[in-house]
């Protein structure tokens, strides 16, 4: 039985990596996607393959970050399925990996754009269709950096401590309208992304690029890299009604490596 059998969800980030293997795991259970993504090609290739599993998707370039391009991508969501969204999920994310006193204002402001305004800004844009309708599941991307701090990473531990803040007021403000609001914290995940986030460790490290994700997976708990897959399961289970009765909660996909 598939567990999101004609459920509209929308995924942000979605075009490559946890957002992608998150969106095509939710089509394999019923789904209807939309796809979100800054690049429109990507997100495109993302939709065909949705397509393929015999679902409807959408394809929607936008930058979370951007008030006036959420109410677009708003708009364009309305425009295919109607005034209606079940599923959201704000995986959009970037990182950079620097010290701390070579963080400019320029990036934090695009870190904490993307990752947490981008958050907000989506919830804000969704949430009146799910309280009108008594129905909804909000799954926020955070991290394992959300729940411990790491050096040369201020700018992404601080967006992601706050999302984990955010969901759980969003948690209490939409739970009398049966709004399920949650969090997963996943740890390393070598998606396309991290190919310069690798560069950027080896220097912190001090170490060749090249030996980086064998040195990561190996302080792994479990013994092996985390996949985008590990991580779209725990999100299946959130948009499921069998977490019904979790709200508020930051979920660890970590191998071991955070357990608070």
């Amino acid at each position: 039985m598939q567990r999101l059998k004609d459920k509209i969800a929308l995924v942000t980030g979605a075009g490559q990596g946890i957002g992608k293997a998150i969106a095509l795991r939710f089509a394999q259970e019923g789904a209807d996607v939309i796809v979100n993504d800054v690049s429109l090609e990507t997100a495109r290739k993302a939709a065909d393959e949705i397509e393929k599993t015999g679902r409807r998707s959408l394809a929607v370039r936008a930058d979370v970050s951007i008030s006036g391009e959420v109410g677009g991508m708003k708009q364009a969501v309305e425009k295919k399925f109607g005034p209606v969204l079940d599923i959201l999920v704000n995986n959009a994310g970037i990182a950079k990996i620097l010290p701390f006193t070579d963080t400019t204002e320029e990036i934090w402001d695009k870190i904490i754009g993307v990752n947490l305004k981008g958050t907000f800004l989506c919830c804000r844009a969704f949430t009146p269709w799910m309280i009108e309708r008594r129905y909804g599941k909000i799954i926020n991307m955070s991290s394992k950096s959300g729940k411990s701090a790491n050096a040369w990473f201020a700018a992404y531990c601080a967006s992601k401590f706050a999302v984990i803040g955010l969901t759980q007021s969003l948690a209490l403000d939409l739970a009398p309208y049966k709004i399920n609001v949650n969090a997963v914290c996943p740890g390393i995940v070598f998606t396309p992304h991290w190919d310069e986030l690798q560069k950027q460790y080896a220097v912190k490290r001090g170490m060749p690029a090249e030996k980086v994700r064998e040195y990561l997976a190996g302080k792994i708990p479990l013994g092996r890299a985390q996949t985008p897959e590990d991580v779209a399961s725990v999100a299946l289970f959130l948009a499921s009604d069998r977490s019904s009765y979790m709200t508020g909660q930051a979920v660890n996909v970590t191998g071991g490596q955070e357990m608070r």
